[in-house]
């Protein structure tokens, strides 16, 4: 699988960074646009939510349910139970990394993309990703500050001040300008993702640019990140394989089985970056590179899950019931409408 181009303007970036880091005044100028930065892609991201789509999908609540419980337990128990690996497999601070990155929340576009690749629910996906991204904002720097303590700077007044401005109150400004905003949000929506991914590349290369400075990967080796590599590959596997058969023992369908799997075991890059870069300062570098390297296997991984259950007989049924150039099965239906009681309901 080839490696995403976003993924590698990433790596371009964090290379930039230990080249020409930004020093003395320079730096003061990055971290100034970074946090701007920050605010504007909360604000899109209020702006995008449409609030009709996410009422509409309450009716999903289960599926909802089961992906929040997979994103903000399941995963960070999992983090959890990887204390064990220190110091022997995982650094301290890659630990840190580790289980910050069971914290962030689920992804909106990919699991969109997967879902719909293997038939799933998409309205589902949808709504999953979006409501796992809205509760992020709120749940991941609470447990942060609970799990990780003093590894993200404590939970002070000012570090809950810095995540309400930054992160909180542009997504707020965004849904409430929404009926204003929208329409051109939607016009320009190719322009705008350009803003998105360079605001994160921002915060990517004024948080490693700190890590330089400060001198922390001197911490890091080639055999370490081997080691958090295989320790990320276990954690994916894992949650692959509890989203695909939990789902099945809670008795959904395979519409919304697809769309657990998908918005269940995945994280957020473009959410997880930003906040790290609040809650962890000048160790915000080591922080993300567990995510990002996690980011990059994940979409390699559910690719090739996700074509394989396009091939799924009631995926190629539903196909060609939808092209017309086949019988309905009663089983197949419409799999991106199906939810566990087996009706379809028409979400937004």
């Amino acid at each position: 699988m080839p490696i995403d181009p976003y993924i590698a303007a990433l790596l371009g970036t964090v290379g930039l960074a230990a080249l020409l880091p930004a020093r003395g005044t320079a730096a003061d100028v990055a971290s100034g646009a970074s946090t701007t930065a920050v605010a504007l892609l909360f604000f899109l991201y209020g702006a995008r939510l449409s609030t009709r789509e996410a009422v509409d999908g309450l009716r999903h609540w289960r599926l909802h349910l089961t992906v929040l419980l997979c994103t903000f337990a399941v995963f960070p128990l999992l983090g959890l139970a990887a204390k064990g690996l220190v110091p022997y497999v995982l650094t301290p601070a890659l630990y840190s990394g580790f289980l910050f990155l069971t914290l962030v929340p689920s992804t909106i576009q990919s699991s969109i993309a997967f879902t719909s690749m293997a038939r799933g629910n998409v309205p589902a996906a949808i709504c999953a990703g979006s409501f796992s991204s809205l509760a992020g904002i709120v749940i991941t720097p609470l447990l942060a500050a609970w799990l990780l303590g003093h590894s993200a700077g404590g939970f002070s007044a000012d570090s809950l001040l810095k995540i309400v401005l930054q992160l909180l109150v542009p997504f707020l400004a965004g849904q409430f300008l929404r009926r204003w905003v929208g329409s051109f949000i939607a016009r320009n929506k190719k322009v705008l993702s350009f803003v998105d991914r360079g605001s994160i590349l921002l915060v990517v290369y004024t948080a490693f640019s700190q890590g330089m400075v400060a001198g922390i990967w001197h911490q890091v080796t080639p055999v370490r990140l081997g080691a958090l590599l295989g320790v990320e590959a276990v954690l994916l596997a894992v949650m692959l394989s509890l989203t695909w058969y939990g789902a099945k023992k809670l008795r959904f369908g395979r519409g919304d089985r697809i769309a657990i799997q998908f918005a269940g075991s995945k994280k957020s890059l473009a959410a997880g970056l930003p906040m790290a870069s609040v809650l962890f300062g000048a160790q915000a570098s080591l922080a993300v590179l567990p995510l990002m390297l996690f980011h990059q296997m994940q979409l390699m991984v559910c690719a090739v899950i996700a074509k394989r259950r396009s091939r799924d007989p009631e995926a190629v049924e539903a196909r060609a019931a939808e092209a017309g150039t086949g019988p309905v099965s009663p089983r197949a239906g419409s799999a991106a409408t199906r939810t566990a009681a087996g009706t379809a309901p028409r979400s937004g």
